[in-house]
């Protein structure tokens, strides 16, 4: 596709100009930015499962295959939502122990992925694909940290998988379970549920992932010496 800029087409007295690709009283300039913050509003509305084409019109405003004048189909439209949803992810400053570092990227990463209900599950599927430049931030540290090369791809597998798959189910507030009937053994793991949060739950898992990345890191360095 030729012009990032295209003329999409928007209901009549938002915009002046009009367009022959579009009919009716569509008309008017559309940014690759617009498109994409209407499908991610729709995704943080509606989940992922909801945004198509024809949602993403209704959202912009535009005439049903207007958005097809930028993007040719869904996973192009994905491919753009997962770049914008991500960007502006930074790398750690150098210095701080590589622990450190790796957790204040997970902790960016599953920000915006908490902002974009949804999003985690294309991402398990895209990611290699479409954004590669984040993947290598997450493995340079494991690369600084020491790994080798074939336990730097399982770290981030394992990263991954906990990152995007958690994203994919609730992130809200565990809710208490009806009390009873319960076995004694989960009666007691849920009896202070109310005092548990979603963060505990995302610290915790993210601690657990860290501290097990450390024992593999000095496991793989005794078996080579």
């Amino acid at each position: 596709m030729a012009d990032k800029s295209v003329i999409l087409g928007r209901p009549s007295g938002r915009n002046a100009g009009t367009d022959s690709r579009t009919s009716g009283s569509t008309h008017g300039n559309l940014s690759e930015q617009e498109i994409v913050e209407a499908a991610l509003r729709v995704i943080h509305q509606d989940g992922l499962d909801k945004l198509s084409m024809r949602r993403l019109s209704r959202e912009l405003g535009v005439s049903a295959m207007a958005p097809y004048y930028y993007v040719s189909d869904k996973d192009e439209l994905l491919n753009l939502v997962a770049g914008a949803a991500l960007g502006g992810i930074t790398a750690p400053e150098p210095g701080p122990p590589w622990t450190e570092r790796l957790r204040i990227l997970i902790d960016q990463i599953d920000q915006r992925l908490s902002t974009y209900p949804g999003l985690g599950e294309v991402l398990l599927e895209k990611m290699l694909r479409s954004q590669r430049d984040l993947v290598a931030l997450v493995m340079d540290i494991l690369f600084d940290a020491g790994f080798t090369d074939r336990n730097v791809f399982c770290a981030y597998s394992t990263i991954h998988t906990y990152l995007y798959g958690r994203s994919s189910v609730s992130t809200q507030d565990p809710t208490a379970p009806e009390r009873t009937g319960l076995p004694e053994v989960v009666a007691r793991a849920t009896a202070h549920l109310d005092q548990v949060h979603g963060r505990d739950v995302y610290r915790f898992g993210v601690d657990t992932l860290i501290a097990g990345l450390q024992v593999q890191l000095d496991r793989q360095n005794r078996s080579t010496t």
